[in-house]
């Protein structure tokens, strides 16, 4: 029987009778989290940056929010493991070079194995694939064109994989095979949430993966990547425009936010929009 928050978090899922671990509950339960629980970074942008620690997380994503990869897989893995899945958290690097062998520490991925069979599974990408793939070396299709390969050059402690998403602006996650634990995260979590330089401190973000493609909102831009091959982009006009698609496409009503914090919330996205217009014209 699966008790109070977690209850929560699976009917934000849509999933209410999970049943045992099961290859087929994964990837229900992946797609499911893909699909409602988008990754974002509102609490950042209005200064007040969550913990990391996986019951705030569920907590989190079971009344309704959203937030990067250390929320994201952080509260998954909780949610798998209180399900009876054999989970391991792994350290990981997201990379905009095509090249790139470094692990940074600014990712968390996971690995699930059922019936002897490892899993690659990672729900806190944003354009990540919709469902968890074989964690062996391949090439894989989801509409999109993925692939896994052993981490180049990377031997012993520092061994693991390297994840390519051909749909993605950073194309590259690497990540050490070695398990970690949230608290390897602490101080990279620290530095995205709160220093000047970070891309989350800068713009405003949202993104969701379902079946059709990836769904992406930087600022006012709002831009669709579908699994067809369609691309379309607009820029929202307003206020009322933008919550409607953050509540519409997103699913985040951002009901936990008073209208000071929307307010706020806009006049930054606003803002950071007028400072990249300004670099364009330059």
């Amino acid at each position: 029987m699966i008790s109070g928050i977690y209850t929560d978090y699976l009917r934000r899922l849509g999933i209410a009778d999970h049943g045992s671990p099961s290859t087929e509950g994964l990837f229900a339960l992946h797609r499911a989290h893909l699909e409602r629980v988008p990754f974002e970074n509102t609490d950042i942008q209005l200064g007040r940056p969550p913990g990391i620690e996986p019951e705030l997380s569920v907590r989190r994503l079971a009344t309704g929010r959203g937030g990067y990869c250390f929320h994201l897989n952080g509260a998954f893995a909780a949610l798998l493991e209180h399900l009876g899945y054999d989970v391991t958290r792994h350290v990981g690097g997201v990379y905009g070079e095509p090249d790139a062998r470094g692990v940074s520490g600014d990712h968390l991925t996971l690995t699930v194995r059922i019936d002897g069979r490892a899993w690659f599974v990672d729900v806190g990408l944003g354009d990540g694939p919709h469902e968890p793939l074989p964690l062996s070396e391949g090439r894989y299709e989801q509409g999109f064109g993925y692939g896994l390969e052993p981490l180049a050059g990377a031997v012993g402690a520092e061994a693991g994989w390297t994840f390519r998403n051909d749909a993605s602006p950073f194309p590259v996650m690497n990540f050490r095979s070695a398990p970690a634990s949230m608290a390897d995260f602490a101080a990279e979590h620290l530095r995205l949430s709160t220093a000047p330089d970070s891309p989350f401190q800068q713009s405003f973000f949202m993104l969701r993966r379902d079946a059709g493609g990836v769904h992406r909102l930087h600022g006012k831009v709002l831009l669709h990547f579908g699994t067809d091959g369609g691309r379309d982009k607009r820029e929202l006009a307003s206020q009322e425009e933008f919550f409607e698609v953050v509540a519409g496409v997103f699913g985040r009503e951002l009901d936990d936010l008073t209208p000071a914090d929307r307010a706020a919330l806009w006049d930054r996205v606003e803002r950071a929009h007028e400072a990249w217009l300004a670099t364009q014209q330059g």
